[in-house]
């Protein structure tokens, strides 16, 4: 159909003004404002053209980007100026794409058209703008929740470089489920990570690990240095490593005045300082997740595939009185109430079985972190993020730390367990010894050949 008959078309033909009608909205789909530009305002048509173009070639230049250098789509896609920018172009362009579908509808002359195609007709312009602004709006509802959910948890601070070549995080586990007072960080471990390759190591360390010295920075050092319950020397009633985490809190805070205003709190920076101690690293961030929050989380991925090998009780004391149901051995698909006691069971098992849980747990949640359940689910996860994660990463570094997290995630994950037998004795450890295993752990090829 030529442009000179839909824009001047013999209104008498049913047969031609139904072909038109067809044309009129095809074109709207494929190319919006192209309707307008040959049978209705070339102003409007103009600006919806523009605008389309606009959107694909930013689409593909995004693409393009992607594929040359990832970091800095992610990079872009992180920060709350680009995040709001993309919502408010999204929410312009679904104004704008009702705008030009209504008046597409009016260029039909439908009335004009065969009786039995009308209702086709519009009914298909009709879904197309309901899909396609249904899209924009969705993503801009996105782009608004991203940012939301963005700021309250990463910081605003000043980025760091890594140290040695690789990044250290100091990962604390907090329980404060629902019947606990409080919070305290029932499982450290440190994830170390080659900052070119994004090969990664996850230290772990007991919670009974005992004496544990602090670095000569450290304000704690002066209080305890001999380390952190030397002689069953502390101020709360059990004297072992995420007891310092308590003690900071509850009697110690001023040693730490600045940590509120560097995204932490006094008991998370203690807990750095024993475990750069303990470890012999530099941690330059940390994230402290929340047991409850693990379980909201994992409700918002749909539940994760976990292997049990022994049964796990629900509920109960130390005698087992009161289990209100019990975990079988098997592949189970958990729902968060079932994986946080999953995790978090004490009955019938050492600390160091809930330790291996817990790693097995965080493995089964990153497998589930992939695109469809981002996109899909989104807004429930970014919820409950705020909810489970604290951390003092700079947003500036989001999308380094995502594009060093994928890099990560295609390769074997290595893991130090600082337990028994390897570490014979937590209560009275040899310090030197974990460091050199540390040291061995995050840098195997260079340890060989400073020890050849």
């Amino acid at each position: 159909m030529t442009v000179s008959l839909l824009r001047t078309p013999d209104t008498s033909s049913r047969q031609l003004m139904t072909r038109r009608g067809w044309w009129l909205v095809g074109m709207n789909v494929l190319l919006p404002g192209s309707a307008q530009l040959v049978a209705g305002d070339r102003r409007l048509g103009r600006v919806g053209v523009v605008s389309t173009l606009v959107l694909w070639v930013g689409a593909l230049l995004a693409l393009l980007l992607s594929a040359i250098s990832p970091q800095v789509v992610y990079t872009l896609f992180t920060q709350a100026g680009s995040l709001t920018a993309l919502q408010v172009l999204l929410i312009l362009y679904a104004i704008l794409w009702v705008v030009l579908t209504l008046d597409t509808l009016r260029l039909v002359r439908l009335i004009r058209a065969r009786p039995k195609a009308r209702a086709w007709i519009a009914g298909s312009a009709i879904v197309m703008l309901v899909a396609l602004t249904g899209a924009a709006g969705y993503g801009s509802v996105v782009a608004g929740s991203a940012r939301g959910a963005l700021g309250d948890i990463f910081a605003a601070g000043p980025s760091v470089p890594p140290v040695n070549g690789r990044y250290n995080i100091m990962l604390l586990g907090g329980d404060a489920g629902p019947d606990r007072e409080g919070l305290r960080p029932d499982s450290m471990s440190i994830v170390s990570v080659d900052a070119a390759t994004g090969k990664a190591v996850t230290i772990g360390l007991p919670r009974d690990l005992n004496q544990v010295p602090f670095p000569a920075s450290s304000p704690m050092r002066a209080v305890y240095p001999d380390g952190y319950g030397y002689r069953d020397r502390c101020d709360v009633d059990v004297c072992q490593l995420n007891s310092i985490y308590t003690e900071v809190e509850l009697y110690k805070r001023d040693l730490y005045p600045d940590a509120r205003k560097k995204g932490s709190e006094p008991g998370i920076e203690a807990m750095r300082d024993a475990l750069e101690g303990a470890t012999g690293l530099t941690i330059q961030y940390y994230v402290l997740i929340d047991m409850q929050g693990f379980s909201d989380l994992i409700d918002a991925l749909g539940g994760v595939d976990i292997a049990v090998t022994q049964r796990i009780p629900i509920g109960g004391d130390e005698n087992l009185n009161g289990v209100v149901e019990w975990i079988q051995p098997g592949m189970h698909h958990m729902d968060g109430y079932h994986a946080q006691w999953y995790a978090r069971a004490r009955h019938g098992s050492s600390d160091y079985d809930r330790m291996a849980r817990q790693r097995q747990l965080q493995d089964a949640i990153l497998k589930q972190v992939n695109p469809v359940n981002i996109v899909t689910k989104f807004q429930a996860i970014a919820g409950a993020g705020k909810q489970v994660v604290k951390t003092d990463i700079p947003q500036s570094m989001l999308g380094y730390f995502v594009d060093l997290g994928l890099k990560t995630r295609r390769l074997p994950v290595s893991q130090l367990e600082l337990v028994p037998p390897l570490v014979p004795k937590p209560s009275d450890p040899d310090f030197a010894a974990i460091r050199k295993l540390v040291r061995q752990a995050v840098a195997p090829a260079a340890h060989a050949s400073a020890a050849g």
